[in-house]
């Protein structure tokens, strides 16, 4: 295909979002439609279905594709991520992809294979490191503990500082789509670290009703989660908090600043606009 002097990066490439219709996946989705971004929604139910534990179907997904956003599922520090992340960038290689974006998990040792596998790939990449999702209090998750007004997790009285879903989604678009972002990883935070107990508090204000933070040891919560999830992900998900809400990530980062140039938005403001989901 040729282009025009007149043509920019962003309007002539396809992008691939994996875990398109996600919290991070659907955000950047509507980022790059409203640039005019030619987008392909990487999802099983996708017009060209995707799905990161059928390699059968990367082709027709990355066929065309200039840039990626890769969301491994069911998380990058799953069992059998690494292999794949680093299958899936050898078959972007070959496709002709230039850009990859790695989502990726604060503090997590387990997603460092995965994230060197986009390293080694050869192509522009740039790795966005997060801490906890302020969204996972009002989409999925914790929604429906915090609607029942109460949150419970083995999380003590540790500091988090808990990151928008939408300052990622504006890193993941620039990283996209804009120079000068390849080689970098961000460490993308809220400005502020707060304790499951203050996020409560300021929950309960914005809700107009009390939410209480119910600290549990990790067995209770596992039991917990082996009511809500299947249980081959429950170890996961149990050994997930227990390593990265140990006071590791406590310390809020600038890497929002650093990649957009504004700094993050504050909790406070999160749970004023996401009011309506708890009420």
């Amino acid at each position: 295909m040729a282009f025009t002097d007149t043509d920019t990066y962003e309007n002539r490439q396809l992008t691939l979002v994996t875990g398109g219709t996600g919290k991070t996946g659907r955000r950047v989705a509507e980022r790059l439609a409203a640039r005019g971004v030619e987008t392909r929604i990487g999802s099983r139910s996708g017009a060209v279905p995707f799905d990161w534990h059928d390699p059968g179907t990367w082709e027709a997904a990355l066929a065309g594709v200039d840039a990626a956003y890769l969301v491994y599922y069911p998380d990058l520090a799953a069992p059998g991520a690494a292999p794949a992340i680093r299958a899936f960038t050898e078959a972007a290689a070959r496709s002709g992809v230039r850009r990859l974006v790695l989502l990726s998990g604060r503090g997590e040792e387990q997603t460092e294979p995965g994230e060197r596998a986009v390293r080694e790939s050869g192509l522009d990449w740039t790795i966005v490191s997060c801490s906890w999702f302020m969204q996972n209090f009002s989409e999925d998750f914790l929604l429906e503990p915090v609607l029942a007004g109460e949150l419970m997790l083995p999380a003590g009285e540790v500091p988090e500082p808990f990151v928008d879903a939408e300052d990622i989604a504006d890193v993941v678009v620039a990283a996209l789509t804009e120079d000068g972002h390849a080689g970098r990883t961000y460490e993308l935070t809220g400005p502020r670290a707060l304790t499951f107990g203050e996020a409560a508090a300021e929950i309960s204000e914005a809700a107009g009703r009390e939410v209480r933070y119910v600290p549990v040891s990790s067995a209770d919560y596992g039991e917990y989660l082996g009511r809500q999830l299947p249980a081959e992900y429950v170890p996961l998900f149990v050994d997930l908090f227990a390593r990265v809400l140990d006071g590791r990530n406590a310390r809020p980062q600038d890497g929002v600043q650093r990649a957009i140039g504004r700094a993050p938005r504050d909790f406070t403001s999160y749970a004023q606009a996401a009011a309506d989901a708890w009420k």
